[in-house]
């Protein structure tokens, strides 16, 4: 059998026994608790210990199951915290490392994509990664003009395994419910799935990248605020792009950040995400921390935030986020409930023949616009897990009217990646003046 064979059955049999792992983990504790030992304690176990074989074997497996772990990672703010505190270790370690591939195999991808004279134009190339991912990792190099560069490689058959991966995980996703409660995998796998083949076109991420760094830098005032490092060379499996320099990414704010850091970062991170669309017509739709790299100013306080990675990028249709969008978060705060349900239903969110309660509905959605209401918002990790409490309990009225509300297609993605900046947001528990944000870029938006 042959090397990527063996791989490939290695990597199934691994994702295989997730769910196995967990079932066993379970009938030990359930003996546990026969042998008298409190049920809290015996399940804090267990989920500790199914943490780190889960993301121990997603981190190293790297594709998609990397790709589902730090999708993961984001929303683990919405969780309770009995729950997640297992897992919040193994979770945050995903959104900025994954073991890394051989020097030697990085340089023949290179030579391979970017011909025999690569050397001649990257002068010189770091042997160890600066950073390592799902589909590729990183090294620092020096382009022949002088330029610092980052060097993406994309791991060899990374493509299979991406593909292979998923398809194992969505098999797999009713029976690693358990492994996190409340959270539905099945819809996140799908969504990785659609977007794959983007993620591993590299001339496409070139594309975007580019369009993102112009648009910001032609911007006078946001260009001062958030750093898209431009493109410099591109081929089918490496992409070169000009290097950051950057102590840490948001996911070190997370965990030991100031309370003026999180609050900046968060800020300036809510602002990428709404006047990225406004400049370019596209959603940067990847929004874990890993992405996000913070630049203090010289004398260390907080800076600007350069944003990485454009391989999950959305070309919306409308040429930005959609006009509806906003009118309906403005109708939802004056609290018209007629209009609120005609324009739902117009953008098919309320599907024909489907019967909703205005004043129900209007409740269900009050707590998502409250962040407009108010000049500045705090997000926190316990608003967050009370929303997500809201529509996961059955005797909750929200619960029913979630049930009875559709997602379009259109808005799907823009769902996802919003749902996942509410994620990091709440996890950096940053206070910003998002209605502002909001009335600046999201068109449509017009509050009381």
């Amino acid at each position: 059998m042959s090397d990527l064979p063996r791989k490939a059955v290695s990597r199934t049999a691994r994702l295989a026994a997730l769910p196995l792992g967990y079932a066993g983990r379970s009938a030990i504790g359930f003996g546990k608790r026969l042998g008298g030992r409190p049920a809290e304690t015996v399940m804090t176990e267990i989920q500790q210990r199914t943490a780190e074989q889960l993301f121990r074997t997603l981190g190293e497996l790297k594709g998609g199951a990397m790709k589902l772990g730090q999708t993961l990672s984001v929303l683990e703010a919405a969780l309770p915290e009995s729950l997640v505190a297992p897992y919040r270790q193994e979770l945050t370690r995903l959104q900025d490392s994954a073991p890394p591939m051989p020097t030697r195999t990085v340089r023949e991808v290179i030579a391979r994509d970017l011909g025999p004279d690569w050397a001649d134009r990257l002068v010189w190339l770091d042997g160890g990664p600066a950073a390592a991912a799902s589909i590729g990792q990183v090294h620092r190099g020096r382009w022949h003009d002088g330029r610092e560069v980052a060097v993406k490689v994309q791991y060899p058959g990374a493509g299979d395994a991406l593909r292979s991966d998923l398809r194992q995980l969505s098999r797999l996703a009713r029976s690693m419910g358990p492994l996190m409660p409340g959270l539905d995998l099945k819809p996140l796998i799908e969504e990785l799935q659609a977007r794959a083949e983007d993620e591993l076109d590299y001339q496409l991420e070139a594309d975007a990248q580019a369009a993102f760094a112009r648009a910001f830098r032609e911007d006078p005032e946001l260009g001062r605020q958030i750093v898209v490092p431009d493109v410099v060379a591109v081929g089918e499996h490496v992409l070169v792009t000009e290097w950051v320099e950057s102590p840490a990414s948001l996911a070190s704010i997370i965990e030991a950040g100031t309370r003026e850091e999180r609050d900046h970062y968060g800020e300036l991170f809510a602002t990428f995400l709404f006047a990225g669309p406004e400049l370019t017509g596209m959603l940067h739709a990847d929004p874990h921390p890993g992405n996000y790299r913070v630049l203090p100013q010289e004398d260390g306080s907080p800076g600007r935030l350069a944003v990485l990675d454009y391989g999950a990028v959305a070309r919306l249709p409308e040429r930005g986020l959609p006009d509806a969008m906003g009118r309906l978060i403005s109708i939802c705060l004056i609290e018209d409930r007629d209009d609120l349900v005609e324009g739902l239903r117009a953008e098919g969110f309320v599907r024909d023949r489907i019967a909703v309660d205005p004043d129900l509905l209007l409740d269900y959605l009050a707590p998502f616009v409250e962040p407009m209401r108010q000049a500045r918002f705090r997000f926190s990790r316990a608003w967050m897990q009370e929303q997500f409490r809201r529509i996961n309990d059955p005797a909750d009225p929200a619960y029913t009217m979630a049930t009875r509300l559709n997602l379009p297609p259109s808005y799907l993605l823009i769902h996802r990646t919003w749902l996942g900046g509410v994620g990091v947001l709440s996890q950096l528990e940053a206070e910003a003046p998002f209605r502002e944000i909001l009335e600046r870029h999201l068109p449509g938006f017009s509050p009381p």
